[in-house]
């Protein structure tokens, strides 16, 4: 290591331990409920397993973990991981911007990732991109150390990593993907035949335990994310192209990183400056490339590229250390701010409003329906309560006190992973049915024994009731 590769550490650690100091704080004073993904990672984690109906299990793993030490289920420990992940994740990529650029570069990208939009967000929201993040840039680190070296060592920790990565998300495969193609484009890049075997043996270890589980399990995780791709299923999109959405998914990415960094990546991917840019662009542009595609042929989500911005960052910022250093200072400021104010409107909600509804309506409520319908159940003397909505039923588990909660049988494949694992078993008596419309049974409608009151919150659109109905009704869709 040269003298100068380990002047940045103190620094960027002094920045990233003060802004995840104060984001902790700031999580203490959060106001808004778990959203519906946020309470089946936890829920997962209350029954520890392999794999999980739509993500790899390690996200559960991390929450049963924290909770466990921390004798607490609140909202704060579940979150707590997320800010911690994103500055490990920001001292990662730090030190290998110190091996392949300099110290200033290092300091620059550990306080540029940390203050990123998408780093922001996840310090607030436990999200699979979050538990993801440290494990692939250890990856991309321990790569660059094996084509460097050319040691073993490194290349199992790589090897290692990236399948830790891919037991958080299944995106964790980009980095095979740029591995590959580095290797296949430019020659520097490539790693001793042997390294990669040892590479790919120490992956396919690491996530052979989910592989056996999808296995036994009908790929249930592979199922469900085919069904998010949508034309994986044969859908036909030949003459429905959707431009408008590739337009806004493309739109979302200035959110993601940053409308600096991200006019920095483009530029950094066209121009493909110097070695080490070359070799971090197959590891970021594919990424991007393809979910494109996706966005054009059927639909995607803003940070279904997020994969591309471990690598992107220190294009961006390496790019605009050389040519455009004043940029960084106006990309550090219009983050910052973002950064600042995420965490604020957590704090202030239900304020403000926007068009009459709180601006965080999304991650409202949930909490008070469950509630609700914990105390509409013990009303009516009913012991078994079945929902037909995944969002209700994922935060009713944290409040069931005693109480069975089932979805309805499912027909064919199950739809989600509490129609997979508590469908509705034959039962005799009464339940109390949660839903947005009447049952019929028997041939006449269903009064409601309740309307919930959920104006302000996640649910306000859906005029939810709770109905006393025959087991064998919860099926009818009235």
């Amino acid at each position: 290591m040269m003298p100068e590769q380990g002047s940045w550490l103190p620094r960027a650690a002094l920045w990233v331990g003060l802004i995840t100091a104060a984001r902790i704080a700031a999580l203490w004073f959060n106001k808004t409920d778990l959203y519906v993904d946020e309470s089946q990672y936890w829920f997962w984690g209350q029954r520890l397993d392999f794999g999980y109906y739509s993500k790899p299990p390690l996200i559960a793993w991390v929450i049963r973990t924290v909770t466990a030490l921390a004798g607490s289920d609140a909202p704060f420990w579940i979150r707590l991981p997320g800010s911690l992940f994103h500055a490990a994740t920001a001292l990662i990529l730090a030190a290998l911007g110190a091996r392949l650029f300099s110290a200033r570069a290092a300091f620059w990208v550990a306080v540029s990732y940390v203050t990123l939009p998408m780093a922001a967000l996840g310090s607030l929201l436990i999200s699979t991109d979050t538990i993801m993040a440290p494990f692939f840039a250890a990856a991309l680190y321990f790569h660059f150390r094996s084509v460097e070296t050319g040691r073993a060592v490194p290349a199992a920790l790589a090897g290692l990593m990236v399948g830790m990565a891919f037991l958080a998300k299944y995106a964790a495969v980009y980095f095979l993907l740029g591995g590959a193609l580095a290797a296949l484009f430019l020659p520097s890049m490539r790693i001793p035949f042997r390294n990669a075997i040892l590479m790919a043996a120490v992956f396919a270890l690491t996530i052979l335990p989910n592989v056996l589980w999808n296995i036994g399990n009908d790929l249930s995780t592979i199922e469900h994310t085919m069904d998010n791709v949508g034309w994986l299923r044969g859908q036909s999109w030949l003459g429905s192209l959707n431009p408008a959405g590739l337009g806004a998914f493309l739109a979302s990415q200035l959110a993601v990183l940053g409308p600096v960094l991200f006019a920095a990546l483009i530029w950094g991917w066209a121009r493909r400056e110097g070695a080490m840019g070359r070799a971090l662009t197959w590891f970021s542009l594919p990424v991007l490339v393809i979910v494109s595609i996706q966005a054009l042929l059927s639909g995607a989500y803003g940070n279904w590229a997020i994969a591309a911005y471990f690598a992107g960052v220190l294009i961006a910022v390496s790019l605009l250390l050389t040519h455009a250093p004043a940029f960084l200072n106006l990309s550090l400021g219009i983050n910052g701010l973002i950064s600042l104010a995420l965490p604020v409107l957590t704090i202030i909600a239900p304020v403000p409003e926007w068009n009459g509804r709180p601006l965080l309506e999304r991650y409202l409520g949930q909490d008070d329906l469950s509630r609700q319908i914990i105390t509409a159940a013990r009303d009516a003397g009913a012991t078994v309560i079945v929902a037909r909505d995944r969002d209700v039923l994922a935060d009713l588990f944290r409040f069931r006190d005693g109480f069975d909660i089932y979805a309805p049988d499912p027909v064919g494949r199950p739809g989600n992973y509490y129609e997979q694992n508590f469908p509705l078993p034959r039962y005799d008596g009464p339940v109390l049915l949660v839903a947005s419309r009447a049952p019929v049974c028997d041939g006449s409608r269903v009064a409601a024994f309740r309307q919930f009151e959920v104006a302000g919150g996640a649910y306000e659109r859906r005029g939810l009731a709770a109905f006393i109905v025959p087991a064998g009704c919860v099926d009818a869709k009235g």
